[in-house]
């Protein structure tokens, strides 16, 4: 299509062709009434999941102690929210979703690139995180059912996982607003139910059990640190501007990051620290977890108690996929994909439905996949969040949003120097971590760097296969990708973007 074409993805086609439906509009200044206050609740909501606790299990895994273990899940969630605050800034200086915003650094064709720029990962990445979502709300589902002896097997499974993904997908398409409100009721709900979950358990904690765990080295401290960057803040980064383009412009960029740092952050930092504590205390926990990270969490519950959980704990990964689902509808729309937003929900939830399959019914357990995606994907989008928080310092001005939507504006049709970037930076991250399924032959071409200068080798195992190598769990990948993504757009594109806003 042509850049004068009649169909061209102009602001102005975008405002006539129904967009609070689409949702990739420019907000007008009449709805951006928000404060930064408000985006605790979202943040909130989506991650005081009872899931956080299940990650004190997968932080352990790593062979580290105890004091590691909450050094690095406090630091690594704390950063990687921070990262999603300075996102979510060019939310209310660009009045658009994350995807549309991103435009700027890899021009308005360039980021439709199939296979190489973000729109494709991210859109990938937000199916990924609603369907792992979805599936441990089917898995606790099911275990709940069956710890009250109301069955529990394939018929119960496949009931719960059509009305959690009904859930989902209802919610999404109704849009902003009803998502907003529907967030601040569940984060006290949620909030409460895993509050009286901490009460009924805490006697589970065994404190010599925990400092007697050995310590780690620095590189299994480091694969446990960036795992949790990837697994909570890194995760959303790239919708985080989705939520702040209702900012009024007069709002504080330093207000908004905070709001945004501690809404995200806040949950997580004490279900993990909480979480390790369990899983350090109980290796059956522990071991449990890794196939049904959140059902297993409650077989140590009284029978009283399990209905009020299993509702909480399923509202609290809907809460989060909701989330994940508006957000990659905004993705497609934005690749210029030309559907009604209901039937992107509708088809994100088709994809959602076939990966819930899969995980819950083919897959070994839950925690290979689960880390096979974030690692896999988690490099791209470091890249990505690399080249966007560059172009995000280097600017001085509020983004152009009409050239937002136009490819002869200031921001150009494809940039290179962005796309060149990402492709660098993701093969160099990609040669640096190893698949977290040594078995798996579609995705264990990973780690050739890692296999080429620092000694990482697979072993085949009757017992399972895996990599051995003091690097070869530490997921180096993901910060290199990032740090290097960041650097060169910083030096390469500074002239660029001096030049855009002077035009």
């Amino acid at each position: 299509m042509s850049a004068d074409s009649p169909r061209s993805d102009t602001l102005e086609s975008v405002r006539r062709a129904g967009v609070e439906t689409t949702g990739i509009e420019i907000v007008d200044e009449v709805d951006r009434t928000a404060r930064p206050a408000d985006l605790f609740w979202p943040w909130f909501a989506a991650n005081v999941s009872v899931f956080g606790i299940s990650y004190g299990s997968f932080v352990l895994d790593f062979g580290i102690s105890f004091g590691q273990a909450l050094l690095v899940s406090v630091i690594g969630i704390v950063v990687s929210f921070l990262l999603c605050g300075l996102v979510a800034v060019a939310g209310k200086r660009g009045s658009a979703p994350t995807m549309v915003i991103s435009r700027a650094a890899f021009g308005v064709r360039g980021q439709k690139l199939p296979g190489v720029v973000s729109w494709v990962v991210s859109w990938v990445v937000s199916i990924g995180w609603e369907t792992f979502l979805a599936i441990m709300a089917t898995l606790a589902t099911a275990t709940v059912m069956r710890e009250l002896g109301w069955g529990g097997g394939t018929a119960t499974k496949v009931v719960a996982m059509l009305v959690v993904a009904a859930l989902i997908v209802g919610a999404s398409v109704a849009g902003y607003h009803l998502i907003m409100r529907m967030q601040s009721w569940l984060t006290w709900l949620t909030g409460l139910a895993t509050i009286v979950y901490v009460g009924l358990t805490v006697g589970h904690i065994e404190w010599s059990t925990l400092t007697s765990l050995e310590g780690g080295s620095f590189q299994q401290v480091l694969g446990a640190l960036i795992m949790v960057m990837t697994g909570f803040g890194l995760g959303w980064i790239n919708i985080a501007a989705d939520w702040s383009r209702y900012q009024s412009r007069e709002a504080s960029s330093g207000a908004i990051v905070a709001w945004n740092t501690l809404g995200g952050a806040l949950a997580p930092a004490l279900l993990v620290a909480y979480g390790i504590g369990l899983a350090g205390s109980d290796e059956t926990l522990r071991a449990g977890i890794v196939a049904d990270p959140v059902g297993t969490l409650a077989t140590i519950l009284p029978t009283w108690y399990l209905v009020i959980f299993g509702v909480a704990a399923v509202l609290a990964l809907v809460s989060g996929a909701v989330l994940g689902i508006y957000s990659s509808g905004l993705t497609l729309l934005s690749l210029g994909v030309r559907i009604p937003r209901p039937a992107a929900a509708g088809l994100d939830g088709l994809l959602l439905t076939l990966g819930t399959i899969y995980v819950v019914f083919f897959a070994e357990n839950f925690l290979g996949p689960f880390q096979s995606f974030l690692i896999t994907l988690g490099v791209p989008l470091a890249a990505w969040a690399g080249i966007f928080l560059s172009d995000l310092a280097l600017r001085r001005r509020d983004y152009d949003e009409e050239a937002l939507f136009d490819a002869r504006g200031r921001y150009g049709s494809v940039d290179w120097i962005s796309i060149g970037t990402m492709v660098l930076a993701s093969v160099i991250g990609w040669g640096l971590v190893t698949n977290a399924m040594p078995d798996s032959t579609w995705n264990n071409w990973q780690g050739y760097l890692l296999k080429a200068f620092l000694g990482t080798e697979l072993v085949e195992d009757p017992a399972g296969n895996y990599w051995a190598g003091d690097w070869s769990y530490a997921n180096l990948g993901v910060i290199v990708a990032l740090g290097i993504a960041f650097v060169v757009t910083l030096v390469a594109r500074r002239g660029i973007v001096r030049r855009q806003e002077e035009r």
